[in-house]
């Protein structure tokens, strides 16, 4: 084959290449020891006369170089163009936040409350979930069969030797029977924790839900000291516009009984019954009831918060939609 016509199919021929396997398939094609078409031309020499040796022979090496230095050229493009692409970094930038996790609402709200309490003076004691029905009831002078127990739908949870029969506690009143079983007054302890009942749901209803349970017991407590503790508990966690009123009512472990309510946002809502602890419920603990007396109190957290943030459904609490917890 003349060499310029080499060289013009070799232009050709590269330009069409599209990997490096076709590039390889190339360089045989040219450039192989047996079949290549360049090293047929060099072959071929021989067969020439002196003349054309001097003129093809240069020709035909210079050709060799240009190949091999487009098949290396070729190479370098199609290397470039399989690299992964870089993406190109702006480092100046301002970084991307990124979402962190948060408490409960919930815990919020408890951590607020224990946070006044203890501003107050009272200190944080937790107790068991699963009672006995000696420290949920008949401590608390509920004895059995006794209507006030209608009050409270309780989970049983069977008979247990030497603790009797157990049960989920409905409230967290049975922890002022074993506080006051261990300690002397004076004392002021408040006691948040989960609740069971047995019981439909509702927007105002759960199974389970958290109340914070207060008691002070000393020589001289009355409901002079409950009023002042309880008006500085409401204006520290609903602002000092927080007003509350008593009414009276009935509980078997207070005497008298009251339920307190706050006005808010201009109406009156029901959210704490209270009352003197009553004398029966002291003589369980063996204190003498004409020595020592105080002041118990009671209250829903998701009541309180459902209040504060306006949220109309206790079940949203424990939905575990995202939408509803990322508010807070």
């Amino acid at each position: 084959m003349d060499i310029s016509k080499l060289k013009s199919a070799f232009a050709k021929d590269i330009k069409a290449v599209k990997d490096v396997k076709g590039l390889e398939d190339l360089k045989v094609q040219y450039l192989g020891r047996k079949d290549g078409e360049l090293n047929r031309v060099l072959k071929s020499l021989k067969d020439l006369s002196l003349a054309q040796k001097q003129k093809v022979g240069p020709a035909a090496n210079a050709l060799r170089m240009e190949i091999e230095s487009a098949l290396e050229k070729k190479l370098a493009e199609l290397a470039k163009k399989s690299a992964p692409t870089i993406a190109k970094v702006d480092v100046s930038l301002p970084g991307k936040k990124m979402p962190v996790g948060h408490l409960h609402p919930l815990t919020q709200i408890e951590n607020k409350i224990k946070e006044i309490f203890l501003g107050l003076n009272f200190s944080v004691v937790e107790g068991p979930e699963a009672e006995t029905e000696y420290y949920n009831f008949d401590a608390l002078n509920i004895p059995a069969n006794h209507p006030a127990r209608d009050m409270w739908d309780t989970f049983w949870l069977g008979q247990k030797e030497n603790l009797g029969k157990m049960l989920m506690r409905t409230h967290t009143s049975p922890m002022q029977i074993r506080y006051m079983e261990k300690n002397q007054p004076p004392f002021q302890i408040i006691v948040p924790g989960r609740v069971f009942r047995f019981e439909a749901t509702d927007a105002s209803h759960e199974i389970n839900f958290h109340q914070v349970e207060g008691l002070m017991i000393g020589e001289n407590v009355n409901l002079a000291n409950f009023k002042y503790v309880i008006e500085q508990f409401f204006k520290k966690f609903f602002g000092r516009e927080a007003k509350i009123r008593f009414r009276p009512s009935y509980f078997p472990f207070v005497e008298p009984g009251l339920e307190v309510d706050v006005e808010f946002n201009g109406k009156w809502l029901e959210v704490m019954g209270a009352g003197m602890v009553h004398p029966s419920v002291l003589d369980k603990v063996k204190l003498d009831p004409k020595k020592y007396q105080g002041f118990a109190f009671g209250f829903g957290l998701e009541r309180l918060a459902m209040i504060k943030y306006k949220i109309p459904d206790i079940r949203m609490f424990y939905s575990g939609d995202l939408r509803f917890i990322n508010q807070f």
